[in-house]
């Protein structure tokens, strides 16, 4: 990116000096400008409407396997029946044996319709992600016909899906199996191992926020970038993305102290954590745009070919210059002429 210099007559400001002096901070005012040129708040917040809107259909195929759940389990379904007559008021419980009965008996219905609201509001999910994605990348790709672009989004969305699922799966399975570890070899009670274990955690989250930052940013976005040109900025948002899980824990823990917290808390916490790490995801991909490496620089525009015209001017009579030399000319003749007789 070709940096505009400032007049001889003017002296450069602090930050532009700072900038000149230290490389990560021009390319940090660089990331900035780039996700604020290119609407990443904008994008932030559709991506964060869909994450909301997600929830609904969710809850309804968590609602209709807990139906089956309690379908095929009888047992199971008479301990939650003596729970709630026992621990409910008399006269509300009935009210809720019939919505649990009500679940078990339409949890088919419920399940299908939640399907197809995931998958509607899934798609619209990836599909803002992907247009945010590749706005950060300046790219302005064709666009694809509706089928193939709806498919090509289903395809992402069950892929991201399957790399988070397998990100937490093996960061738990180690996690569990290296806590396992310690209490086998008689160091499960010691601080110092609890404490290696803590930040042996720590670097496996962030491997696995790694290689999923790196998917996401090299990946999604409607035209690929090579992994190598993501890979610094995967490790950056890695690493803030942990801090940031590590602020919204405390966040929600003291939005949720409160009566009123407890109700509203959860969802406002999720609501909030939702959006800022939208848009921590979308600078991170504006800083691995605005990279040395990555900048595209603008085309010069070439200029138009010229154009010949041929001008015929065409006269009724001679021009004053030719009827002056014409009659100096007569004159000349006429005196010549004089002299010979």
């Amino acid at each position: 990116m070709t940096r505009v210099a400032a007049p001889a007559d003017e002296k450069p400001s602090k930050l532009e000096q700072l900038r000149a002096r230290h490389e990560w901070l021009d390319h940090l005012v660089r990331a900035g400008t780039r996700y604020t040129e290119r609407h990443g708040d904008h994008y932030a917040a559709a991506v964060t409407f869909f994450s909301v809107l997600s929830l609904v259909p969710l809850l309804m195929i968590a609602f209709a396997v807990a139906g089956y759940v309690l379908f095929f389990n009888p047992a199971l379904l008479g301990e939650l029946q003596a729970a709630i007559t026992e621990n409910v008021p008399p006269g509300l419980n009935q009210m809720i044996e019939d919505i649990v009965e009500q679940a078990i008996d339409q949890r088919g219905a419920v399940g299908l319709l939640g399907l197809l609201a995931a998958l509607y509001s899934g798609i619209g999910w990836m599909s803002n992600l992907r247009e945010a994605l590749s706005e950060q990348w300046a790219q302005v790709p064709a666009a694809p016909a509706l089928p193939k672009r709806l498919l090509f989004d289903l395809l992402s969305l069950a892929g991201l899906g399957l790399a988070l699922v397998g990100s937490f799966a093996i960061t738990g399975s180690v996690a569990g199996f290296a806590e396992d570890l310690l209490g086998f070899v008689g160091l499960g009670d010691h601080g110092w191992a609890l404490f290696l274990l803590g930040v042996f955690g720590f670097l496996l989250g962030i491997v696995a926020n790694w290689l999923i930052f790196l998917w996401v940013i090299a990946r999604l976005p409607r035209e690929h970038a090579t992994l190598r040109s993501a890979a610094k900025a995967a490790l950056f948002g890695a690493v803030g993305f942990e801090f940031l899980k590590i602020i919204m824990t405390y966040y929600l823990a003291s939005v949720t102290s409160s009566p009123s917290g407890a109700v509203f808390g959860s969802f406002l916490g999720l609501l909030v954590f939702v959006f800022f790490g939208s848009r921590f995801v979308l600078f991170v991909t504006a800083w691995a745009a605005t990279a040395q490496e990555n900048e595209q620089e603008k085309p010069v525009p070439v200029p138009e070919p010229p154009v010949l015209h041929t001008e015929v001017v065409l006269r009724k009579g001679p021009t004053a210059t030719t009827a002056l030399g014409l009659l100096g000319a007569g004159a000349l003749t006429g005196w010549l002429i004089r002299r010979r007789k």
